[in-house]
């Protein structure tokens, strides 16, 4: 097996363009540590950062919150919504905030 390492940043060079038409004409060879996948294995497949995305997609929900509170939050400014969001995930990992507050 041979192992070679391409900066996918650069272009590459004549010698790598070579090197990979002549790979071109090779056949694959499957094995245990790699067999032959059907198509509806393939179809398993997924993105992870399709998966990452998911877990980061933030979901919009109602809150109904003081007058007091709203003036202070507002008062940060700009991005307000997310200097909430970031005081409500650590106050939701605190356990003895949530038994205080309940």
């Amino acid at each position: 097996m041979v192992s070679k390492k391409i900066d996918v940043s650069k272009k590459p060079t004549k010698a790598q363009i070579r090197m990979l038409s002549e790979l071109e004409d090779k056949p694959i060879v499957y094995d245990e540590d790699c067999p032959q996948l059907s198509d509806e294995e393939l179809s398993q497949f997924r993105r992870i950062s399709d998966i990452r995305n998911e877990e980061r997609k933030k979901q919009t929900v109602s809150l109904r919150l003081s007058p007091q509170a709203v003036r202070k939050a507002k008062s940060l400014g700009k991005g307000y919504t997310s200097v909430l969001s970031r005081i409500l995930e650590a106050a939701l990992s605190d356990n003895d905030l949530i038994k205080k507050s309940l």
